[in-house]
């Protein structure tokens, strides 16, 4: 039936466009963070007194 093409196409559009997300979102998630390193990196400021 001719009629239920656009439908097709679209169910087929629809079904690779979750797959791939689906994909995509389970590949992002799967990755552990890195961890950060123990060693704590001081900032160091150096305090100007102005004399005007």
């Amino acid at each position: 039936m001719p009629q239920m093409m656009p439908m097709e196409w679209t169910l087929l559009y629809i079904t690779f466009l979750m797959t791939f997300l689906m994909f995509n979102i389970m590949n992002y998630f799967a990755q552990s963070p890195n961890k950060q390193s123990t060693m704590k990196k001081s900032i160091t400021t150096h305090k100007t007194s102005w004399k005007w």
